[in-house]
């Protein structure tokens, strides 16, 4: 932007994405996401006993994956509108548009209601199931033979069966789909309503404001607990204060990598060129730089006081990534999450670099996914080897060639993903173009 953006520069109806553009690409993915999910399912319940496991990691690794990048997009949207910023209105709608494809991640998690594949992530619903010895099922006296079992670990989910309960686990799972998807639905709404608003003053902002504020509360419940429900409860042993603001770190940080990739992909097809400057992406780097430092101290510090304190129910999840070649990604994650960007975003004029941006975005993505399946991944091995203990086999910590069902369903949700996305931004405005601070953010300078 070689000068004063004013009002005669910003077009009267905004500026849309040709759907032509991308009909292409929506069509693939909607038929790969749509056929994908239906064999997934089949294959969930109904393929060999050791791979139907190892799938349904697969699963969650993916879904919880692209889950993480939608709650960083409500994020994004909630700050914008509580702090009431001036210089992110170029690419608001971006991060709305990010953020709304949160509620259709639905579609991905309904796998997880399945009991064939709930028998090898979760082993506490097993366990209320009284699948191993033939105990009734919760709301008979489960629960009661468990506060009585020899067992130590069944003991421990008796201390925590008024939170692990099979309803209670069920009602939280349609809770959080309904509850922050109508804050972000809403949001969105009245944004692409101001669009055609005669009268867009003020008066639209606050009550975006206003809303927001109850809405933040809302996002932090909904992913703290679906973090805890759906990631720490394949250890139903293991817990850590700190899960929730670990999974947010991540979340938040790669949202903003999706931003800025969208931001730098729309620009480069002839969009935002009146809005969005080099001044965006110094800002947006910040914020990428800001939640790098973030997520390091996060990890860093639940490593640190897990480590210190020395519990042997907090310790186990430590250990088994320290085992055999997990230690390597445990490593990794180490110098290439944190020491790698802080180094390469720590200088001011790279982060005006669209080149470098671009590549930096795709960067994250690479490593928060390494985060995921350092979450996820480590707990396979034992969880379907306990199944196939049982069927005489010996359990091991790595199950070998189940990394190709991890990129079947990572290509499977990604497409569902993608098409949703594109869904989004072909639906309004890339921004809002009525919005009375669009011309601050246009000629932001920092």
């Amino acid at each position: 932007m070689g000068h004063t953006v004013t009002s005669k520069d910003i077009p009267a109806g905004g500026e849309h994405l040709d759907r032509g553009k991308v009909a292409k690409c929506m069509r693939i993915c909607a038929v790969v996401a749509v056929v994908g999910t239906v064999l997934s399912v089949l294959f969930l319940l109904l393929g060999p006993e050791k791979w139907r496991g190892s799938y349904a990691f697969s699963w969650l690794l993916a879904f919880f994956y692209f889950l993480t990048i939608t709650l960083g997009g409500c994020f994004w949207t909630l700050l914008h509108n509580v702090s009431n910023s001036g210089w992110g209105t170029s690419v608001r709608r971006i991060m709305e548009n990010v953020g709304f494809v949160f509620p259709f991640m639905l579609v991905f998690a309904l796998p997880l209601l399945l009991p064939e594949v709930q028998r090898f992530l979760y082993e506490w619903m097993e366990l209320h199931r009284g699948a191993a010895d033939g105990r009734p099922l919760l709301g008979g006296n489960a629960v009661e033979e468990l506060h009585h079992s020899s067992d130590p670990h069944d003991h421990l989910l008796y201390l925590k069966s008024w939170f692990l309960s099979i309803p209670f686990w069920y009602f939280r799972f349609f809770f959080y789909f309904g509850a922050l998807g109508f804050v972000i639905w809403r949001l969105r709404k009245w944004s692409i309503e101001q669009d055609t608003d005669p009268n867009p003053g003020t008066a639209r902002l606050f009550k975006q404001r206003f809303h927001s504020a109850w809405g933040i509360p809302i996002l932090a419940v909904c992913l703290t607990f679906a973090a805890i429900d759906w990631v720490m409860g394949l250890d139903y042993t293991w817990f850590s204060t700190m899960w929730g603001v670990y999974v947010f770190a991540g979340s938040a940080l790669n949202a903003m990598a999706v931003i800025i990739f969208l931001t730098l992909w729309l620009r480069r097809q002839g969009y935002l060129e009146k809005v969005v400057s080099t001044e965006h992406y110094h800002l947006m780097g910040k914020l990428a730089f800001t939640f790098t430092v973030f997520w390091a101290y996060i990890s860093f510090s639940q490593f640190f006081l897990i480590w210190y304190a020395n519990i042997t129910e907090e310790t186990r999840y430590f250990l088994l990534r320290n085992t055999e070649n997990w230690n390597v990604l445990s490593i990794g994650l180490v110098a290439l999450h944190f020491f790698a960007p802080f180094l390469l975003l720590i200088r001011s004029d790279v982060k005006k670099k669209p080149g470098f941006m671009l590549f930096m975005s795709c960067y994250l993505l690479s490593l928060h996914l390494l985060d995921v399946y350092h979450m996820i991944i480590p707990e396979r091995g034992p969880s379907v080897g306990m199944a196939a203990e049982t069927m005489g086999h010996e359990p091991v910590l790595w199950i070998g060639g189940a990394w190709l069902l991890d990129i079947v369903a990572l290509v499977i949700i990604g497409c569902g993903f993608l098409y949703f996305l594109l869904r989004n931004l072909t639906s309004a405005a890339l921004y809002p173009h009525r919005d009375p601070r669009i011309l601050e953010s246009a000629n932001v300078h920092n």
